[in-house]
């Protein structure tokens, strides 16, 4: 591509990058350039403004490079990464089976490796910040904060807070473990604040996994702290029909019942939304995490995210640790659209290439509790950027950036990867920690965590599956 170097990028001091193109929040931008420092970008403007107004910066050129926000994944389980391979072919509510008996196997070692293990992948493929969901391991959830940290990706962390128990259709035993997850979820808000990567945040696995005046307080204190609370919500039929046996309603409906829908509530997946619960999402500022992957791998429906962007409803995209590649989920997001709305109606744009870029990192930003953070290129925002190689076959005959983007890009286009200004990631591989050691180390730990998990799968092997197929 050109003599680009790390060595050029990796300096303490401030530095002023000359793209080719810039992607700001308006489009793709030529003639722009960046001055990042202190981890923040300092200015962004034309580029023979910002060499004159930074006349001790020697600028560095970048040619062939686009320089573009960094994806924001607004759904991961990073302790889940040892079994992401488990989820080909199983039916939904996999959790139950798989995830839960999974990172219940982990011990200190083994989650932090998980962690970091998935925080790699994510860096890998353009992702400068990651939402956990929440870790079900028995441990701190500071082992996670940890492997993110080491790793050097940006960290939207969750501590689990159910205190019912979902077999009981009572909870006759959630009023003793109320009091005590409420006060450890005040501790977690208190614990992270002002940590330079991490971002605490609270997290449900379900509505009926927590009692009434839990969701609403949970709610309540996300908000006082201007964090998210994350819950998986109206994903699977099985969970929707429990909440209508149960409450009468559908489990957004339920949950604006007692007053827990707002800003603060990021939706994991809601992927079966009647029109009025379209309209409570709409009315009440409640963002989802889009996870068109997942809703492929493992769920019942895709969410209806064409309509939610033209309706205003925040949003964002996630992985739900399937795969770590951004430029391959924005496809995806577009795809699943198309496949499952745009061609029974005709609408060929399905929201074009713009709509899924700017979801995938300043509405993912927006729906994680960090719009004023990060997401964008812009003066003031963390530096958390990436470096893409537009001179490859894929992306050098450009007429519309943003559609080649989502279509056409993938993550070994992308030449290097920033967070908080510090080169994490060069072509692949992590700048100052050893990649592929972690994935030997997680190979061997992977093996033992799955060998002593009681995980149930439905869907045999794709080698044994042939063989019954043959007769063999």
């Amino acid at each position: 591509m050109n003599q680009l170097t790390p060595e050029l990028l990796d300096g303490q001091g401030p530095l002023l990058l000359v793209p080719d193109v810039v992607l700001l929040p308006e489009g793709p931008a030529h003639g722009f350039a960046v001055v990042v420092a202190d981890g923040c970008f300092r200015a962004v403007g034309q580029v023979e403004e910002l060499k004159r107004t930074h006349p001790h910066l020697d600028a560095v050129p970048l040619p062939g490079c686009l320089l573009m926000p960094g994806f924001v994944d607004a759904h991961h389980h990073l302790t889940q990464s040892f079994g992401s391979a488990l989820a080909f072919g199983e039916p939904s509510e996999i959790f139950r089976r798989v995830w839960v008996p999974l990172e219940g196997a982990l011990d200190e070692e083994s989650a932090y490796v998980a962690a970091k293990l998935a925080a790699l992948e994510a860096l890998r493929g353009g992702f400068t910040t990651v939402t956990d969901a929440g870790t079900r391991a028995h441990l701190d959830v500071d082992v996670v904060a940890c492997a993110a940290r080491d790793a050097g990706i940006r960290c939207v962390l969750g501590l689990v807070c159910n205190d019912a128990d979902t077999n009981d259709a009572d909870n006759n035993n959630a009023d003793n473990k109320n009091a005590s997850v409420l006060d450890a979820a005040e501790k977690h808000l208190a614990r992270y604040e002002g940590d330079h990567l991490v971002h605490p945040s609270l997290a449900i696995s379900i509505p009926e996994a927590a009692t009434a005046a839990t969701l609403e307080r949970t709610a309540r204190l996300a908000a006082e702290a201007g964090a998210v609370v994350q819950i998986h919500l109206n994903e699977h039929l099985a969970g929707v029909e429990r909440s209508l046996v149960r409450h009468g309603l559908r489990p957004l409906e339920y949950l604006n019942s007692i007053g827990a829908l707002g800003p603060q509530l990021l939706a994991a997946h809601a992927t079966l939304l009647t029109p009025h619960e379209l309209t409570l999402l709409a009315d009440t500022g409640t963002a989802v995490s889009y996870n068109p992957v997942a809703s492929a791998w493992k769920g019942n429906a895709v969410a209806p995210a064409t309509a939610m962007a033209e309706r205003g409803i925040r949003f964002g995209l996630g992985t739900d640790g399937t795969r770590g590649d951004g430029f391959r989920l924005a496809d995806a997001a577009e795809f699943a659209q198309r496949l499952v709305y745009g061609l029974a109606t005709g609408d060929s744009s399905c929201g074009a290439g713009w709509t899924w870029l700017e979801h995938a990192a300043a509405g993912g930003a927006d729906a994680v509790g960090l719009a004023g953070r990060t997401g964008t290129v812009a003066e003031g925002k963390a530096a958390d950027f990436l470096l893409v190689d537009v001179t490859n076959p894929e992306l050098a005959l450009s007429w519309d950036l943003p559609w080649e983007l989502v279509r056409r890009g993938n993550r070994d286009q992308i030449t290097a990867v920033f967070v908080a200004g510090r080169m994490r990631m060069w072509r692949g591989w992590p700048t100052d920690w050893d990649g592929p050691a972690l994935v030997q180390q997680a190979v061997h730990l992977a093996r033992a965590a799955v060998d002593a998990a009681p995980i149930t799968r439905v869907h045999s092997t794709s080698v044994a599956a042939r063989k019954r197929s043959i007769g063999q």
